[in-house]
């Protein structure tokens, strides 16, 4: 776990270092797109469904916890969201992440949830975190290039 943590570290530094202050993060490039402050707010809804996730898997199993990213962003209007404060909450929720995955229980890490809206699909933990790693640095990558 220890790995995948410093993964998410890492991907949030890079991206915090790297040249934001000149992203346009409010421009939307397409109709149906998310600019790049809504796809913060979507991190940070992603972020607070998958902390749910990890902490319930230290005591419980085959759960399911989902959600409706397009109906989240919609309701929680985030293109109107002050941007030091969305960063901010996002940031906090990712440190309080890595802070449960680094001392997540061993004999837990292959504790699973579903997280499928439609049919069940369990997933473990370890599984869950690299997901959730390899989602974060997409749509991060995303809002650096759009520049």
């Amino acid at each position: 776990m220890k790995e995948i943590t410093a993964q998410l570290n890492k991907a949030i530094e890079h991206f915090l270092t790297s040249d934001i202050q000149n992203v346009n993060w409010e421009n939307r490039p397409g109709p149906e797109k998310w600019s790049a402050v809504e796809i913060i707010g979507h991190l940070t809804d992603s972020a607070q469904i998958n902390l749910q996730r990890f902490v319930r898997c230290t005591y419980q199993e085959n759960f399911k916890l989902v959600y409706d990213q397009v109906e989240w962003v919609q309701a929680q209007h985030y293109q109107e969201a002050n941007l030091d404060e969305l960063l901010s909450l996002w940031y906090l929720l990712n440190r309080q992440i890595i802070r449960v995955l680094d001392n997540y229980p061993a004999d837990r890490l292959l504790a699973q949830c579903d997280n499928n809206k439609t049919e069940q699909s369990l997933h473990s933990v370890e599984w869950l975190a690299q997901d959730y790693v390899a989602h974060l640095t997409h749509h991060l990558d995303q809002i650096i290039n759009r520049k």
